[in-house]
């Protein structure tokens, strides 16, 4: 039985931090500390759990011992405007930073769970965007994010993060796409309602090879993990000036990705 709630004091922040470390192999100049994790709780920020109640000890709402995902959000605000003229009225939105689910626990729909009690607190709180960055060469993520939940992208940061002492990065440079989940769109809402739009007009595609996991994990097959990212950060660049935005992504039978660029107009996102 897993349970999914706020993260309460600090033994709980502290089986967080602990478990990124677990999960991205980091070094000390890396990890999020727990007073950052209690800092941005304090200011309206997420630390969302899941628990495994089933563990010896962990009772009915699980500890800090049956920890075995999580979820961290810090609260933004962002400068939009109605009609495309002026600065806009500021609006609040979170920035999820990290999701880590406990190895043993992955594949299991953790990942969603935790992600839909973020938009549910979010909503609750008058919340309406949660944006995250992504490895766009991390097909599960792309998969979980962009089909499971509804999110589109159409902003890509090279080098964004710098220098990652990340296992999980391979020693690449840190590029990521921006995620931006509209919380209570028409879009996101038929996404989780399982209601796909399939007449989508695409107009590029860019592809990421089931084999990026091993040629990353290689330091001899590395090389070829940077040609794809190198090829596929140009594409990305490429189409997003031209106000393209990735709208679907899917995977084949053999687990290679493919992100689905087109005009954002083919989707209700407000």
């Amino acid at each position: 039985m897993i349970v999914i709630r706020s993260c309460w004091g600090q033994s709980e922040l502290e089986a967080c931090v602990q478990l990124q470390i677990e999960t991205w192999g980091y070094d000390p100049s890396d990890v999020i500390p727990r007073k950052a994790f209690l800092v941005w709780q304090k200011v309206g920020g997420q630390v969302i759990g899941a628990y495994d109640t089933e563990l010896p000890g962990a009772g009915e709402e699980g500890g800090p011992e049956s920890l075995v995902g999580f979820v961290l959000a810090l609260p933004g605000i962002k400068f939009s405007s109605q009609n495309g003229e002026g600065p806009g009225e500021p609006r609040p939105y979170l920035h999820s930073h990290m999701m880590a689910v406990k190895e043993g626990y992955r594949n299991r729909g953790l990942g969603v769970q935790l992600k839909l009690e973020q938009r549910r607190d979010a909503l609750e709180r008058g919340i309406r965007l949660i944006e995250w960055t992504f490895d766009p060469l991390e097909i599960k993520n792309a998969f979980l994010n962009i089909h499971k939940l509804g999110v589109v992208s159409r902003s890509y940061f090279v080098d964004f993060y710098g220098v990652s002492s990340s296992r999980l990065q391979g020693g690449l440079p840190t590029d990521r796409l921006l995620a931006e989940w509209r919380l209570d769109s028409p879009h996101v809402q038929a996404v989780l309602d399982g209601r796909a739009n399939n007449s989508l007009v695409i107009e590029e595609v860019i592809q990421v090879p089931a084999t990026i996991y091993e040629w990353k994990a290689s330091e001899a097959e590395r090389g070829q993990a940077l040609a794809v990212q190198m090829v596929n950060r140009q594409k990305f660049l490429e189409a997003f000036s031209r106000g393209l935005t990735v709208l679907a992504f899917a995977r084949d039978a053999e687990g290679n990705g493919s992100f689905e660029l087109g005009h954002p107009t083919q989707l209700e996102l407000n």
